[in-house]
């Protein structure tokens, strides 16, 4: 019997998850590769530590196998999805004082270890996360690119960042504005 292999990386998520629940390697890897730079960029944003982030990302994507099954699609990808079990873990991960490595033990994983050569690539893959919009971000004026950053992304206070900059919180929403406005401008025209 002749087994006709499809390949995998057109597949949506909600296609991946589906091969997923039903043990399906190849779409964990694609689904894997498609969304590993996001989670690690949101993991190390949040942490500000690249060890503590690959651990996190390790225990996202064991959950992603042990829940795949209860993946229901709300949206073109998975993206918000995959970001509600990062901020699940997360948030168990600080009340607890450790990593919840529950979907890892369910699975028998051993315990991850991370070396010097594997924080770098974390690094890498944080920076890269952004992407095409990171790209649009570099090209926004420095004191918007600070202001976008430091709010949208590091999802910091209006008044630490006025602080930091030595400027009014009006000044830095105004930045955070105009930068927002462009960065939705170059959008739409890309």
């Amino acid at each position: 019997m002749m087994v006709l292999i499809r390949n995998r990386s057109g597949w949506s998520d909600a296609q991946l998850l589906a091969a997923i629940a039903a043990c399906d390697e190849r779409a964990f890897s694609v689904f894997y590769r498609r969304h590993l730079a996001t989670i690690v960029g949101w993991c190390v944003r949040r942490t500000r530590d690249p060890d503590l982030a690959a651990d996190l990302t390790a225990e996202v994507f064991a959950a992603v196998l042990v829940s795949a099954a209860r993946y229901q699609p709300s949206g073109e990808t998975a993206t918000g999805w995959l970001l509600g079990i990062a901020r699940n873990i997360l948030g168990h991960s600080l009340r607890s004082g450790q990593v919840d490595a529950r979907a890892r033990a369910r699975l028998g994983a051993t315990t991850l270890v991370v070396a010097d050569h594997d924080i770098d690539l974390v690094l890498e893959l944080a920076a890269s996360a952004g992407g095409a919009a990171g790209q649009l971000l570099a090209e926004l004026p420095p004191d918007e690119q600070v202001a976008v950053r430091a709010r949208v992304i590091e999802e910091r206070d209006y008044s630490e960042i006025a602080s930091e900059l030595g400027c009014s919180e009006l000044v830095v929403r105004k930045r955070v504005s105009r930068g927002l406005s462009r960065l939705r401008a170059a959008l739409v025209t890309r």
